[in-house]
This record gives C-alpha cells, structure tokens and sequence, in this order.
C-alpha cells in the first residue's frame, strides 16, 4: 500500500544541470510554528492523564484488559475534550500496538479498505495488531461501518472510535456489539484547573517559560468557561498568557480575571440543534416545568436560546405542555402558549426572549393535569384495540328523505327543547356505554369542571328516574312456546 500510509518524499535535490551549473543550495526552511498547547500538553501516560478515573483506573476493567494483552474494540462516547483522543493513543503505547488515526469527516470506503489491507500486512509480518481510531464515529454511514465489520471480526484490527452522539442511534447494531461502550464525562472544573496548573509550570512543552504567574481567580474562571473541555481551557490558558506576556517572554507578567475575559470573548455552550444534547436540554425543560421548578426551567430555556436553538421550536414544545401537562386544571395555560408563540414570531430575538420566558415561569407555577392526555390515549386505546362501532342512528343527520326514512335521527333529543338544556340521552355507541375516558383532577379549574360534570350526571339521572316512574307497565311476552 505504498503511497498512502507512507511519509511523503523530499523535496527535490539540488541536481547538475545541463551544462554541468549545479543549482543553487536552497535557503534554510523557516522553523515551523509550535504547535497549540492544548496539543503539546497532552498526556504521555496514564499516570499524566486527568480525569476519567471511573473508566481508565489501575482497578477498573478496561486496564485489567489492556494488561492481559486483551484490548477489545472500543467506542468511545463522551462530550468534546474529555480525552478520547489521548485515551486512544494511550491504549495504543500500552498494549504495543500500531497506531492509525483517521476522521469519518474526511474519509471514505476507499481509505477504509485500504487501511483494512494495510492492518493485514503488519499484522501477517510483523505480528502487531493495529489500533484503528476513527474521530466521530457517528459521522460514517451505515455502509461505511460495514466496512470495518470483517477486520473487527477477525481481530486483524482493534477499533476505538470516538463519537459525542449516543452510540445506540449512530453507530450500527452489528458493529456496536463488538464493541465495548466507555462513556467518558466531562471534567469538572478542578480536573480543568489541575491542566492549567501543570502547563503554566512546565518549561518543556507548556508555558513555564514565560515566568507568568496566575491569579487563583483566573484560573477559576478558565475553568468554568471550558465547561469541561481540556481543550478549551487549554486554549484559553495560551491565549490569556500571550496576552499578559504582551506577546513575547515578558517576565514577571501575571494573568488576572480582566485578562481571561479579554480572551474568552464569549462562552460557546455545548449544544446540538440535530444531536442528542437538544433532546437532553428539551427534556430537561419539561421535566422542569412539570415539576413546578420556575428557576430551573428559566435556566434550561436560557441553555437552549443562548446556544442557537430556534425560537419557535422553544414555542411550539410549550404550547405542547400547555394542553399535556396543564390541561383544564387552568385553561389560560394554552392562551398564554400561543400568544407567546405570536409573540416571538412577531418580534424575533433578542425581544422574544421575554415572552417565551413569561410563558416558561407561568407554567412551571400552573397547577398541573394530565387529564386530557390519559383521557385521548385511552380514546387511542380503544380505536386501535376495539371494532369500530357504528354511529348510532338517532345521533346522524337525515340529510336526505331516504336517510330519514331509514331511521337516521329518529328519536333525537334536541337540548334546546327541554328545560335547562338537559336530556337523558346516550351518545356512545352501545358497545362503548358506559366508558369514562375524562376524568377531571382536584387541581386547579379541573375542580370546578368535575363539578359541572358531577351535574349533568345528576340532572340525566333525575330525568331517567323520573322517565321510569311514569313509563306504563311493559306488556307480558307472547306465551311460551307460541
């Protein structure tokens, strides 16, 4: 497979030209930049690597393995800068492995089985198995996943991929059962700060150079806005630090919070309009609003319209909750919902903001019903589980002489003709008589609807009550046997 996985050729040489005048000597190639630090510091060994310890420590499963020579395929689930990569090359080292890093962003069917025949030939020469660590995962398609099935099969290659999306709905079943799923965290603002530490005092790969001293502050605040990204805060850390050195090695220079604001500029929030961090942070909102939590769902409402998530999408999800989880213990839940609906549609952003935040609080506070959507699931229920009766006859309209003649509305009760509109009249089909699909809660108006139904039983009693007393005696049946 010469071409591919092999360094790239040199330059060409200076040569005898024609004549015999030999070129000229090339100039000295500038030295080329340092890379980022979030690069240069990344760990060399599992002693160095922070975080993660319910997956990568000395007594956990995954390093009994990698002991016993038994490294499995791995997929590698956590948010960006939890350390997937590094745990990938750490693996690699410790269990002798090759290594080879490829992104399903950039490659193809054809790299795969290039790389498949590439892992076949080391493995038939040299005895050593390959590690294949495929960055998000989740971004190759169901063929492209196929592909690595037979060299994982066979154990001709040890695959890591490493993904932020759930691997139950991105990564193909074949594949992710033969494959053992980490899920890595995101470190939490100690572990960032024990990075930022450890690259402000080292003089040989991170910034202990440049005699810069840090503020606790500053260091707290880096950590916070990586939100659990190494390599943010790293980023962030080399950044702040040029700055407070002025650009060059100034010694003596001292990084403090003005500076580190300066430099974050502005906090990206981790979020997914398509991925599985929307559906966590909407879910987190209803769960919020149905527990009565005003604060938390002004807060999981913020997360979602800071990060970029449409408005109306917001909108559309309370209107939703309005009627499922509010329901009739308070009708003016769905009002407020589709006003501010209008409201945001109107206005936009920035402004719309409010209104779906004054929605947000008023129903976290709203008593709370789910009445309605028992009650239209039981209705579903039965649809889906029962013969659809027919429509009784005395409830259709005789639109036509021959419908009438037929019997359709024969026999109906018109309200309006009886006092106070009340009647004893069923208008279920005969097989469903009798079935309760509503029934209301003690929260809220629902109270004061049971009341009203509560009534129209009573007053449909008393006229079937006071119907039976005055109805003549039935006639005697035909003799038996007539």
């Amino acid at each position: 497979m010469a071409g591919l996985f092999d360094p790239l050729p040199p330059g060409n040489a200076p040569v005898d030209g024609e004549g015999g005048a030999r070129a000229s000597a090339p100039t000295a190639a500038p030295a080329p930049p340092p890379a980022p630090l979030a690069d240069r510091m990344r760990p060399r060994s599992f002693e160095e690597f922070v975080g993660q310890s319910e997956v990568v420590g000395l007594d956990r499963p995954l390093r009994r393995l990698l002991a016993a020579g038994k490294l499995p395929s791995l997929v590698l689930w956590g948010p960006p800068g939890s350390g997937k990569t590094t745990l990938a090359r750490l693996l690699a080292a410790a269990a002798g492995h090759d290594f080879l890093a490829y992104s399903a962003v950039t490659s193809g069917i054809r790299e795969i089985k290039e790389v498949m025949e590439r892992a076949r030939q080391v493995r038939g020469r040299r005895g050593r198995r390959t590690i294949l660590f495929i960055d998000e995962l989740h971004r190759f398609n169901r063929a492209q996943q196929d592909a690595f099935l037979p060299a994982v099969e066979d154990g001709t290659i040890v695959l890591v991929g490493a993904t932020t999306e759930n691997p139950s709905f991105e990564v193909n079943a074949a594949l992710l059962s033969r494959c053992r799923v980490l899920v890595l965290s995101a470190l939490t603002a100690e572990e960032i700060r024990c990075l930022l530490e450890r690259a402000l005092g080292d003089g040989e790969r991170g910034l202990g150079g440049l005699g810069l001293t840090a503020e606790p502050a500053a260091l707290a605040q880096i950590a916070r806005a990586a939100n659990g990204d190494a390599r943010v805060g790293l980023t962030l850390l080399e950044i702040a630090a040029q700055a407070a050195a002025g650009g060059g090695a100034a010694a003596g220079a001292r990084l403090t919070p003005e500076l580190v604001a300066q430099a974050a500029q502005h906090k990206a929030l981790a979020y997914d309009r398509a991925g599985e961090e929307h559906y966590n942070i909407i879910s987190a909102l209803h769960k919020s609003l149905r527990g009565g939590d005003a604060q938390a769902s002004l807060y999981w409402l913020g997360r979602m319209l800071e990060a970029g998530e449409d408005p109306l999408y917001v909108a559309r999800r309370l209107v939703r909750f309005a009627s499922e989880d509010v329901g009739l213990a308070d009708p003016q839940a769905l009002v407020q919902a589709v006003a501010a609906k209008e409201a945001v549609h109107f206005v936009g952003l920035p402004e719309g903001v409010l209104a779906l935040a004054q929605l947000t609080v008023y129903l976290a506070v709203a008593p709370k019903s789910n009445a309605l959507y028992t009650a239209y699931a039981g209705v579903k229920e039965d649809l889906r589980g029962r013969e659809a009766p027919p429509v009784p006859l005395w409830i259709r309209n005789a639109t036509t002489e021959l419908m009438a003649a037929v019997g359709y509305g024969k026999g109906y009760q018109y309200p309006h003709d009886h006092p106070d509109a009340v009647v004893d009249q069923e208008y279920l089909p005969e097989s469903l008589r009798g079935r309760v699909y509503y029934t209301p809660t003690r929260a809220g108006f629902e109270v004061r609807i049971a009341e009203r139904m509560a009534a129209w039983d009573v007053a449909r009693a008393a006229l079937r009550a006071a119907g039976a007393a005055s109805d003549p005696p039935a006639p005697a049946g035909p003799p038996r046997g007539a």
